[in-house]
Parts: C-alpha cells; sequence; structure tokens
C-alpha cells in the first residue's frame, strides 16, 4: 500500500486497533462490517496494527519501549487536528527514535555475533570428537550417512541436491524438502563449506556437515536469518551432477531473441 510509508510512529496507528482499552467498554461490541467499505476500513486498521505490533515488541526486546496510551492518543489527536506537537518537531522526535533503535540493534548485533563465535567454537571441539565424525583440513567437519556410489562433482559442476540446513540448537534456516523441490546451483557459487564438502560426495550420498563460520557466512552473516559467526549444519543429498561441458550451448539457437 504505497500510500502509507509509516514511520516508528506514524505506524502507531496501529496501536489504534487495540484503540485505548481504559477508554472502551469491558466487552466491546463487535465491529459492524457489512459492506466493502467497512471491512475495508477495518483492514486498514488492522494492517497498520499488526505493522505496529512488530515494531513494538522489537522496541521492547532492545529496552525501547514506547507508551502504548501515548501512541494511541497521538493517533487520535493528529486525525482530529489536534496534536500537541507540531509536525518538524514530530519528525525530528522520530528521525532520534530511529537512530537510538539502529545504535541498539547494532550493538545487540554485535553482542550475538560475539556470543555465537564462542558458542561455535565450543561446538566445534566437542563435535569432532564424537564417533563418525571426519574433520577436514580446513576445519569443515561431516558423518556419512549414506556413502553413495556416483561420482564426485568438482568445484565448475553445477549439482543438483536436497538439503536442510540448521543453526546448533536444531532450529531449521532452510530447506529444500520443506520446499518440496531440490535445489539446483553451480558449486563455484556457494559458501566455500559447500564448495568444498559437496566435492567430497559421491552420486546417491547423503552427508551431514558442520562448516566452521568462516567457510559460512563469516561475522556478517547473512540477515536478517543468520547472525554473524555462526557455525551452521547441513543435511545434503547429492541427487545429479551437471558437467559444466553438458551446459546447453548458444550456438545454433535464437532462443535468447524470445
Amino acid at each position: 500500500m504505497k500510500l502509507f510509508k509509516p514511520t516508528l510512529v506514524a505506524l502507531a496507528l496501529v496501536a489504534v486497533v487495540g484503540c485505548n482499552e481504559k477508554a472502551v467498554e469491558a466487552e466491546p461490541k463487535a465491529p459492524v462490517l457489512d459492506t466493502e467499505v467497512q471491512k475495508q476500513a477495518y483492514g486498514l486498521g488492522a494492517s497498520i496494527g499488526m505493522y505496529m505490533q512488530r515494531n513494538l515488541e522489537e522496541h521492547d526486546k532492545l529496552g525501547l519501549s514506547l507508551d502504548k496510551e501515548l501512541i494511541v492518543r497521538g493517533f487520535v489527536d493528529s486525525i482530529e487536528g489536534k496534536a500537541v506537537i507540531e509536525k518538524e518537531e514530530i519528525q525530528a522526535l522520530l528521525m532520534n527514535l530511529d537512530a537510538t533503535m539502529k545504535e541498539k540493534q547494532a550493538a545487540a548485533a554485535v553482542a550475538a555475533s560475539e556470543a555465537s563465535l564462542a558458542e561455535g567454537a565450543k561446538f566445534l571441539e566437542d563435535n569432532a570428537k564424537k564417533e563418525g565424525v571426519t574433520v577436514t583440513e580446513s576445519g569443515i567437519q561431516y558423518v556419512v550417512i549414506n556413502a553413495g556410489e556416483g561420482e564426485k562433482p568438482v568445484a565448475t559442476d553445477t549439482v543438483k541436491v536436497h538439503y536442510v540446513g540448521t543453526f546448533l540448537n536444531g532450529e531449521t534456516f532452510d530447506s529444500s524438502r520443506e520446499r518440496g523441490e531440490p535445489a539446483v546451483f553451480p558449486l563455484n557459487r556457494v559458501i566455500k563449506g559447500w564448495t568444498e564438502g559437496l566435492q567430497l560426495m559421491p552420486v546417491g550420498a547423503k552427508y551431514k556437515f558442520t562448516i566452521p563460520s568462516d567457510l559460512a557466512y563469516g561475522p556478517n552473516g547473512n540477515p536478517p536469518r543468520i547472525p554473524g559467526n555462526s557455525v551452521l549444519e547441513f543435511e545434503v543429498e547429492l541427487l545429479e551432477i551437471q558437467k559444466s561441458e553438458e551446459a546447453p550451448k548458444a550456438e545454433g539457437h535464437d532462443h535468447a531473441a524470445h
């Protein structure tokens, strides 16, 4: 909805959905939603409310809790043309709020990254001692689940795989199996841990890789999903190798012109 690009407190409209609880009855009447226009009006308020709820939760996490009653009051005063703060001052206040929010988020990211580095180092040390775990010279750790019997890919090949990527706590952050179709990609266009690790696998094999952060997404991570310094685990099944020389040639075809 291009009409609304609410900044943090402009988004305050959202709180209207919950509207000043002290001002409503103990059991407020259900809204009248008989017409399309009524439903659109309610939907607009609800969508703003949901957006604002997410923002307020993020503020709370960072210790920047905002008074919901004042948010609602500001919204109501504004739409009635009775705001007690001038537009210019509101803009300055929101810019300051946004700057503070970004500072808090940056500090939280640094703290999470440092904690992740320590956790990852300890996990790799302990995991390397487990039975069945092989550690490569670069530091990749893997367990063979199914050995497979096909040929192995080289870095210039394109592979088709099924995989599940998880954090050390077991939470899944990416999965071709959940999407219901294999992933296809060139081995030299992925994280270093994948480029190296998959070259160890014959077609038909299934391995579980534990990849150090420096062979994954490093100190910067892959926002917003993967924090910096994350050690990642992947269960990978190699389904097929597509040799680079097998790629279709463009000569003699005009498909690109269409």
